[in-house]
């Protein structure tokens, strides 16, 4: 057990990426006997999670600022918690926290507007150009830090294809939230070009109506098919071919991550995330944002050379291990909260 104590507080979501990697690290810190209270909103799903894990959480809602009665019953929680150091999640939660008798981690998983960051004490950026963000923008660069994300590493059986499809077609994943910046229609229009495969788009979001009204449009009903949101998306990763991750901006790219852990071959934008894990033509293939051309172009490249999918997925998944496991990067953490508490 720690002798030191965290809050790990978070505004987010029933589900997205960063809710799903703050449960993840909360539940492997703890694992390694990290002291930690939650402060966060509880959705009847991670609530089991939690107390599978005895791991302490209090429901807070993080309302709107005019919301008096919310703020200072947050603030009430911090002073009788006495934690050594507060972690926040995205911008709520940040500008929320007032600076304290503790250290107040700000982790920043996006180029976030630093007006609700200034006021911390230190910052975790999940990628190099995130960190690289925060110093040009006059952050302490002492005081700044680089730790990445790490995928859920339970382990999985493949889904069946025959439970999604009765098409005998490769399979092309795709998953994310259903919005403009993850350029799923890119993908789409890109899948009109290439032959004999079939795309599974896993998520919701506002986009969703649009992207089906132009498979719509392009003919393509029986090879696009949308699968809602999915808890299984590691068990869709391990039944694919390929997965393609077409956003326009992505922070960091956890799905790169998650697909490297799989084994599952990857073909991404440039976007700010994937272009910095990703060593295009080693561990995964980069192609241009937007471009749909060039994108349906690698995907049947890929599609029709099994080998070199083949050798991205193995150098991925050895990527993965050496550098972004979850015994890696919890030790990292603790590291970085033992020295920042001591």
């Amino acid at each position: 057990m720690t002798d030191y104590r965290i809050v790990q507080a978070l505004a987010g979501a029933a589900h997205g990426g960063a809710e799903n990697f703050y449960f993840r690290l909360c539940l492997s810190l703890a694992e390694q006997g990290c002291q930690q209270h939650l402060l966060t909103r509880l959705y009847p799903h991670r609530q089991q999670q939690l107390s599978n894990a005895n791991l302490e959480a209090t429901h807070i809602d993080f309302a709107g600022r005019l919301n008096l009665w919310e703020h200072w019953r947050y603030r009430q929680q911090l002073k009788q918690l006495k934690p050594d150091l507060v972690m926040t999640w995205m911008n709520r939660a940040t500008i929320n926290t007032p600076k304290g008798d503790y250290r107040l981690v700000a982790r920043l998983g996006h180029y976030y507007d630093l007006k609700y960051y200034r006021h911390c004490d230190y910052w975790i950026g999940i990628t190099k150009g995130i960190c690289d963000y925060l110093i040009a923008a006059g952050m302490p660069s002492q005081r700044v830090f680089h730790l990445p994300n790490f995928a859920d590493e339970q382990q999985v059986v493949p889904i069946k294809r025959t439970e999604i499809s009765s098409l005998d077609l490769p399979v092309v994943l795709a998953a994310g939230r259903l919005h403009h910046n993850k350029g799923f229609d890119t993908l789409i229009h890109a899948m009109s070009n290439v032959k004999q495969a079939q795309l599974w788009l896993a998520g919701i979001g506002p986009e969703e109506q649009k992207l089906k009204q132009l498979v719509q449009q392009l003919g393509l009903e029986d090879r696009v098919l949308f699968l809602g949101w999915r808890e299984d998306v590691n068990a869709l990763m391990q039944a694919a071919d390929l997965f393609v991750c077409p956003s326009r901006h992505e922070g960091f790219g956890s799905i790169v991550v998650e697909a490297w852990l799989n084994g599952c071959p990857i073909l991404a934008t440039d976007s700010q995330g994937p272009k910095e894990l990703i060593d295009s033509g080693v561990n995964g293939l980069l192609s241009t944002i937007d471009d749909h051309s060039e994108l349906s172009h690698k995907i049947q490249l890929l599609l029709d050379e099994p080998s070199t999918r083949a050798m991205l997925a193995a150098n991925g998944k050895q990527h993965y291990q050496n550098h972004y496991s979850k015994a890696r990067v919890t030790a990292r953490y603790l590291e970085l909260f033992q020295e920042l508490c001591h």
